[in-house]
């Protein structure tokens, strides 16, 4: 049985997704199972977690914390959490200053962690990224040697061909979005506005072998909502759409049915030249619920009704008519998709998503998903009642040939918030359960996204 909502304090407060206060470290930790040798490494995530007493007036506006875990010979090496110490946290500085500039390093940094060449960044859409060490240390804000003036997106795509990385950044003022390309080498060699009729919330993106995907669609910035916690609203007159962008070429837009889209799966060319986009597809009614119900503005009961309301959809995008074609590939609720991250860009035949209510105090059938694509079959690993998953992380076998040859990393959670574990499953056998389960030594609030950052190669 989970608690009962209450009434008195937002959703993004009590449960699973209610903040710890305080940082702790802990060794040697208990295994159930076996923890597969190759898994020598560390697993990073982020999420929201205002410090005690604050209330940032929205689940998305909490300074962020980072939770690791150190794997190493099949042990449990150690868990520690930490702040993510940006200037908003440690000094107070105020994103968007009085003469209305904006200070991109004043910023939670709370959605994303990645290993990105030599460096881990903390990652947050609305300003630069924080460099962290391997032991969770905060170590400053990066602007690529001052190349980068605007902010970067959370979810940057690696491309596996070429080992780029693929990025942008939206802002509030013109211009409201902006292409960038690191080289393999880490040096930011592109950056390049592209015209969108005004500031939107712009959460991710797709990338496929040649081209970039773009979604402008209708959550637009309102700055008379600031101080609300998150001064995003539906404008239906914005209206949705699609861009393809050809590297270094100009994009091409395709009108589609209004909706909105925090989280991409993946993107490709298929053989007759279109563009095919899979992604957690929300519409109008069921976008508008949750951002009241994660933003504290609806009754926590109501708003867990609708939450976890995306479904996983297709878009086709075909350059020969200027048409683009919708379809969805499942009527259950998901969030999260994640893949193989050597497929990115080049077509998958495995996804992976969270099923479930993420962030509600109750839900029915809670797992982890596992698609084939091709085939339409799903599997799902079910969670026992009243536990919740956060996002699946891949990770490859060692020695694997087939894409699905690999792990999912996910941390499982209380939804009445009485603690949390790890758990492993083997992505050719979902259903199976876990293969290890470590037992975390706190809690772990619900929280976005994280990474695999294995050892370097002696």
């Amino acid at each position: 049985m989970t608690e009962t909502a209450n009434t008195s304090r937002p959703l993004y407060l009590q449960g699973h997704l209610a903040p710890v206060p305080d940082e702790i470290d802990a060794v040697e930790l208990d295994v159930t199972g076996s923890l597969p040798a190759e898994l020598t490494g560390r697993y990073f995530r982020n999420g929201p977690n205002p410090r005690p007493g604050e209330d940032p007036g929205h689940w998305f506006a909490g300074h962020g914390m980072l939770h690791g875990l150190r794997l190493r010979d099949g042990r449990a090496e150690w868990y520690r959490n930490r702040w993510v110490r940006t200037k908003s946290m440690e000094g107070g500085a105020e994103y968007v200053r009085p003469d209305l500039s904006v200070d991109l390093a004043a910023v939670p940094a709370n959605t994303h962690v990645i290993p990105c060449g030599d460096r881990i960044l903390a990652l947050v859409e609305a300003g630069l990224p924080y460099e962290i060490s391997p032991e969770l240390e905060t170590l400053g804000p990066v602007d690529f040697g001052g190349r980068l003036t605007t902010a970067m997106t959370a979810h940057p795509k690696l491309h596996p061909l070429t080992g780029e990385l693929h990025f942008f950044g939206y802002g509030f003022f013109p211009p409201y979005l902006t292409y960038h390309r690191l080289s393999a080498a880490g040096e930011l060699v592109e950056s390049r506005v592209i015209d969108v009729p005004g500031p939107t919330m712009a959460h991710d993106f797709a990338i496929t072998e040649n081209h970039v995907v773009w979604m402008d669609l209708p959550a637009v910035f309102d700055l008379s909502l600031a101080g609300t916690g998150m001064p995003v609203r539906w404008d239906d007159a914005y209206g949705a759409r699609l861009g393809v962008m050809p590297r270094g070429g100009d994009v091409t837009w395709y009108d589609i049915d209004p909706c909105y889209v925090f989280h991409v799966s993946n993107a490709r060319e298929d053989q007759a030249g279109r563009i095919v986009l899979d992604a957690a597809r929300y519409s109008p009614a069921d976008f508008n619920r949750i951002w009241s119900g994660i933003g504290g503005t609806a009754d926590p009961a109501a708003a867990a009704a609708a939450t976890g309301a995306a479904r996983l959809y297709r878009w086709t995008l075909d350059p020969a008519t200027g048409r683009a074609t919708e379809e969805p590939l499942d009527d259950r609720p998901v969030e999260f998709p994640t893949l193989n991250d050597d497929r990115v860009g080049l077509g998958n035949r495995y996804a992976y998503a969270v099923t479930g209510s993420v962030t509600g105090p109750e839900s029915d059938g809670d797992g982890i998903v596992k698609y084939d694509l091709p085939s339409g079959r799903a599997t799902v690993h079910r969670l026992d009642d009243g536990l919740a998953a956060g996002e699946a992380v891949f990770v490859p076998a060692a020695g694997g040939t087939a894409e699905d040859d690999g792990w999912l990393l996910s941390i499982v959670s209380d939804r009445a918030g009485r603690g949390s574990a790890f758990v492993v499953l083997d992505a050719t056998d979902v259903e199976a359960g876990p293969v290890a389960t470590v037992r975390l030594p706190r809690r772990v609030p619900a929280g976005f996204h994280g990474s695999w950052i294995p050892d370097p190669q002696r």
